[in-house]
């Protein structure tokens, strides 16, 4: 009796997720892309630094950091470039993306250079 009860509310839950998300509008749809990109490379990295091992271990630390970090940053430039945010309504959408792609070329110098 509790597992039909959990399922349906499971069900329900995911239900109207999938209708909220179906509201949100394209240009931040593109950037929930890019995260989840960024985190499954990052999960690939992880798998095959399992697999095969760590030997050049900066390398590994680079790569699983700039795509973690990417991820934050694009976070960020979602939260700047929804509208629905007050708090980032006076802030173009192009200062927004400026900033975000002046943040990457920052953590990828810093990337660059921890890796020798």
């Amino acid at each position: 009796m509790g597992r039909a009860s959990s399922k349906e509310d499971a069900g329900a839950l995911f239900h109207s997720l999938r209708s909220a998300y179906a509201a949100t509008p394209l240009n931040l749809k593109i950037i929930d892309l890019y995260v989840g990109f960024s985190i499954f490379t990052a999960l690939i990295q992880v798998v095959y630094m399992a697999i095969v091992g760590s030997f050049p271990f900066n390398s590994f630390l680079s790569g699983v950091l700039s795509c973690v970090g990417t991820a934050v940053l694009a976070v960020c430039l979602r939260i700047q470039v929804n509208k629905e945010n007050k708090e980032f309504k006076d802030l173009p959408p192009e200062r927004a993306f400026a900033d975000f792609v002046l943040c990457n070329l920052v953590l990828h110098l810093v990337i660059m250079n921890f890796l020798g």
